[in-house]
């Protein structure tokens, strides 16, 4: 414990799921935080629970005003800034390019994309003045590689935030101040049951069954939790990691590291047997 002692975080998306647990990590472990969030019953719970270390203001992540405002809340109420964990996100619209909608293909980008612009825009005068900071953005294996979401607008969105991160990482990290992606594998929340259209009520009653469907899909057998990017983010944050910038963390179990070992000798087993039948 203690391994933020001292700082100041703001945590988008942080009324469920990823954000929700990285925020009580992050004050487990010392940090003083501002949650953001468009559910004020959960947010104001939630920073009830964690008491005066942490502060909530809802947030619209798309809205320039909103953000600069949550920004400065954090200066503001604690004196300064020293992460900015831009996790706020969502689903995109399902399906092909043909059918894509451009008003939801354009709400997509503002909420994954555009939202993480202005958190960095924001951040980075309060950082570069303090002379050092963190900001993490929230990516996806979505956003490295095609097939890993049934969105290819997410696909897409991903890849620039993932990209957008490097880019921003090249210009501050010459005031001290590091920017990085953590890019999530199959992590039990309730965005898969939002983004094949169930409610936020019934989403977010989902990651058990993301659990069971997803624990034979990486070599790591069992699927990702919260906590997985929860305790990613503090090492990120924390003085630890202060020479790591530009850098897209991927905590997946290996989803993305090619062909599982099992299926690969099942499929020499196949082969062998097609061999022998054929001879």
């Amino acid at each position: 414990m203690g391994r933020l002692d001292g700082k100041v975080a703001v945590i988008t998306g942080a009324t469920s799921g990823i954000g929700l647990r990285t925020a009580e990590v992050f004050v487990a472990e010392g940090a003083k935080i501002v949650i953001a969030g468009r559910r004020i019953p959960e947010g104001e719970a939630l920073a009830k629970q964690l008491g005066a270390s942490c502060v909530f203001r809802q947030t619209d992540v798309t809205v320039e005003a909103q953000m600069q405002a949550l920004i400065a809340l954090a200066v503001e109420k604690f004196g300064r800034i020293d992460c900015l964990f831009n996790n706020a996100g969502g689903p995109a619209q399902t399906g092909g390019i043909e059918g894509l909608e451009v008003e939801r293909f354009d709400a997509a980008m503002a909420t994954l994309v555009r939202s993480v612009m202005l958190g960095m825009k924001h951040a980075a005068p309060y950082m570069k003045k303090l002379g050092s900071g963190s900001i993490i953005n929230n990516g996806s294996i979505a956003g490295r590689l095609a097939g890993f979401s049934s969105s290819v607008a997410y696909g897409a969105a991903k890849a620039a935030v993932i990209h957008l991160t490097k880019c921003v990482a090249m210009e501050l990290g010459e005031s001290n101040v590091r920017v990085n992606s953590i890019s999530p594998g199959a992590i039990a929340t309730g965005i898969f049951g939002k983004a094949l259209g169930l409610s936020t009520e019934d989403a977010e009653k989902t990651p058990a069954v993301m659990r069971n469907v997803y624990k034979t899909a990486q070599p790591i057998p069992r699927a990702g939790i919260p906590d997985d990017i929860a305790h990613a983010a503090v090492f990120l944050a924390s003085d630890e990691s202060s020479f790591i910038n530009g850098h897209d963390l991927v905590i997946d179990g290996a989803i993305t590291g090619g062909r599982n070992w099992s299926q690969q000798q099942q499929g020499y087993v196949a082969l062998r047997k097609a061999f022998d039948g054929g001879a």
